[in-house]
């Protein structure tokens, strides 16, 4: 039976509202008294590699034990969930480039039936599926003279066969949002790998993927540049051997402007990201530094670190990805130019690694890279980092709150229907919402209702906030 936390509703804290390493947040926390101080949260494991909080089992606890490369007859067998997407596109093109290490065996895409059936005649899947169900009849005429024909199949049904195909060995999960959640358990339920790439997994899901993933023995392996730089950096540490994880955050659109100039901010602003070419959401979602506070969240439920031993440090270049801090103090870091490729194909290929041309893929050289920088992030400037932990500590279905109300106040943004510093106030407030129904142990149809409430309770939230507020063109 779910444990619901209705007591946290009536919580009251007088003082300021500590979130890690001694920081405080701002005057505007104090007002709506999040979650759980410090010193109330749940328990969280030390860098011991046990688990983390609540019991639940990390997918990869403070260590990562290399296993034997085994030689395989032939490529490995692929699904990809979300081919027409970014992550997708640049997976078939690792596929494209190495059709000796890899092959796809199915498809599954939401609306773009242009792109879709190019996949579809390029890579030969056996299988396919499209979102979008009133799409099928036009996929199936781009594709009449493709020979063999794949099964197409439609809607979620589909996606989720898509995920579970008999042959795939790994599935690379590049769908957004909680619409992956219910193909990414299908998938781990048939034992297959998981390549993630779906933040919501872990984010919203982590409390009952995990323990999933534990009892049928599947790896979750991590294709976002900061968690496949931890990755890779514990690669043979011994037990209990990390102490902190380090995640570097580019620091965003707005990383040089002053706090007083953000009130001026209009989209076009906060699309400017300074490193990387990504969607719109996840740009906005960089210059408010709410991407760092999920991949906290997301880092706490991979590697089993508490969140007192998960730091942030703003690192303009993009080059180091991330780092760890052993026991003994020494630092590792991986490095390499802003590029999402390296993180996928590691996914893919673990615990093998696989050489890249050069032309296709350029090594990092030191004396073309100049230098490399690090400074303190700006709590005032980013108020969504002491959002993210105290959401973090809260646990249970609040994470997943977090990131749904974000991705609905950045829709709202980007619709310029709210200003952009009304987009943590939205997340906040749908937060702070959220206390009297907290779920810890929460199941996958708790996860999933809760998600499509913050949605909704967030536009509520919105719609009030930008009557009052003057919307920059």
């Amino acid at each position: 039976m779910a444990l619901k936390v209705a007591a946290m509703a009536g919580l009251n804290v007088a003082g300021p509202f500590t979130v890690s390493s001694g920081a405080t947040v701002s005057h505007q926390f104090k007002r709506a008294v999040l979650f759980k101080t410090k010193a109330q949260s749940t328990p969280s494991v030390q860098c011991s590699g046990s688990g983390v909080a609540n019991g639940v089992p990390s997918a990869w606890p403070g260590r990562a034990v290399g296993e034997e490369v085994v030689k395989r007859n032939g490529p490995k067998p692929i699904s990809l969930l979300g081919s027409t997407g970014s992550i997708g596109t640049q997976t078939l093109d690792i596929v494209a480039e190495n059709p000796d290490k890899f092959k796809v065996v199915a498809l599954a895409a939401g609306s773009n039936v242009t792109l879709l059936a190019d996949q579809v005649k390029r890579f030969k899947p056996s299988l396919v599926a499209i979102r979008n169900g009133a799409l099928a009849a036009e996929l199936r005429e781009a594709i009449a003279d493709v020979y063999p024909k794949p099964e197409i199949m439609v809607g979620e049904e589909g996606t989720i066969e898509v995920a579970r195909h008999p042959e795939a060995v790994t599935v690379v999960t590049g769908i957004v949002g909680c619409a992956g959640l219910k193909p990414t358990v299908a998938a781990i339920e048939a034992g297959k790998d998981i390549a993630l790439a779906n933040k919501e997994t872990l984010i919203a899901g982590g409390p009952y993927v995990l323990p999933l993933a534990k009892k049928h023995g599947i790896k979750i392996l991590p294709a976002d540049s900061e968690h496949s730089a931890i990755f890779q950096c514990i690669q043979g540490l011994p037990e209990g051997g990390l102490r902190r994880i380090i995640l570097t955050a580019s620091g965003g659109a707005f990383r040089d402007w002053p706090v007083e100039k953000l009130k001026e901010v209009k989209v076009a602003d906060a699309l400017k990201h300074p490193n990387w070419s990504m969607g719109r959401k996840i740009t906005v979602d960089s210059a408010t530094l709410m991407n760092k506070g999920l991949e906290v969240i997301e880092a706490h439920y991979l590697f089993g670190v508490g969140y007192d031993d998960i730091d942030i440090v703003i690192h303009p270049q993009s080059i180091i990805h991330s780092m760890i801090e052993t026991q003994d103090s020494s630092v590792l870091a991986q490095l390499g130019w802003p590029d999402m490729r390296l993180p996928i194909l590691y996914t893919m290929s673990w615990p093998e690694r696989i050489h890249c041309s050069e032309v296709t893929w350029p090594r990092l050289n030191f004396t073309k890279m100049g230098d490399l920088t690090f400074k303190v992030p700006d709590r005032a400037k980013y108020p969504s980092m002491d959002l993210s932990y105290a959401a973090g500590r809260a646990g249970g279905t609040m994470t997943g709150v977090l990131s749904a109300a974000n991705e609905r106040a950045v829709e709202l943004f980007l619709d310029h229907k709210i200003g952009y510093l009304d987009i943590v106030s939205v997340i906040e407030k749908t937060c702070d919402k959220h206390r009297a129904e907290l779920v810890l142990r929460p199941s996958l149809e708790e996860i999933i209702h809760y998600d499509s409430w913050a949605r909704q309770y967030a536009s509520e939230v919105g719609d009030k906030t930008g009557s009052k507020t003057p919307i920059a063109a």
